[in-house]
């Protein structure tokens, strides 16, 4: 298992995001990560990559594994999302991956998400060398682009709900 860990901020109360979240938080996942080319028929979600010109992405089933809250021993809270995705079709092909997403209240109009999670390179022992030459570098644009994706729709959802 390779880690990462990557992070993005939304400008909303911590409250607000852990709200939204609970209410469906593999919904947003899958709505975040859709990209605008799919189909409402195809399964799950889409994780994008930019690879020079030329973006790739692979539909993803995004599962949400548990969800909690903790209090740290100054007051602090802190939102946990498990999740894990696989490829939804040859997954033997793709990187499976396990992570957690944690929840930060930053002021009260600014929350953290960070993803902290391990992947698994596809293909056995070929996967893992092409892991260590290149594909780290494109799993770790992805988690990336999954967490900006999170934190858009997040603001995006947010915003249209305050009006």
């Amino acid at each position: 298992m390779i880690e990462l860990r990557c992070y993005e901020y939304v400008t909303a109360s911590y409250e607000r995001v852990c709200a939204l979240l609970d209410g469906d938080a593999a919904g947003l996942f899958q709505r975040a990560t859709r990209a605008a080319s799919v189909r409402a028929d195809e399964v799950g979600a889409t994780l994008r990559v930019k690879l020079g010109p030329l973006e790739v992405g692979v539909p993803v089933s995004i599962g949400v594994v548990s969800r909690s809250e903790e209090v740290g021993v100054l007051g602090d809270r802190t939102a946990r999302i498990d999740i894990a995705w696989t490829a939804a079709r040859a997954g033997g092909f793709f990187p499976s991956m396990e992570a957690s997403l944690r929840l930060y209240p930053l002021s009260r109009h600014e929350t953290q998400i960070e993803l902290y999670g391990a992947y698994r390179p596809p293909l056995g022992p070929v996967g893992t060398a092409l892991d260590a030459l290149l594909l780290h570098r494109v799993a770790e644009a992805a988690v990336l682009r999954f967490v900006e994706d999170v934190a858009a729709r997040i603001n995006a959802e947010l915003a249209s709900s305050s009006v």
